[in-house]
């Protein structure tokens, strides 16, 4: 699986409008078949940043989603709204196809010691 996430710093003029901006590459990229999830997040601590976590089922994957019409079109379109170079982290996870269970936590019953 190849993960990546993404911090995209925006305007501060298109940051109320930037998940319309994104919308179209979003839906897009969820309909990609080696696509696992593709989730956009505000920070809490800043409102002109937005986080990107996606995910690919193999490197091949990822490749289809880079030369992909659409991605070409939200760079072009996203490069005109953003205040900086985002920054990214990616990597390979080997034998995962996505999200596990956290082991640390469980829900309980409210009022529960």
């Amino acid at each position: 699986m190849i993960f990546i996430t993404v911090k995209f710093t925006v305007r501060p003029e298109h940051s109320e409008g930037w998940l319309d901006l994104v919308d179209g590459f979003t839906r897009a990229t969820r309909q990609e078949p080696g696509n696992l999830f593709f989730e956009w997040s505000r920070s809490v601590d800043n409102p002109h940043q937005f986080v990107l976590v996606e995910a690919f089922r193999d490197g091949e994957a990822g490749r289809a989603h880079v030369e992909s019409e659409h991605f070409g079109a939200a760079m072009d379109a996203m490069s005109y709204a953003i205040a900086e170079t985002p920054q990214i982290v990616s990597t390979e996870i080997a034998d995962s196809d996505g999200w596990g269970r956290m082991g640390e936590l469980s829900p309980r019953e409210p009022g529960g010691a």
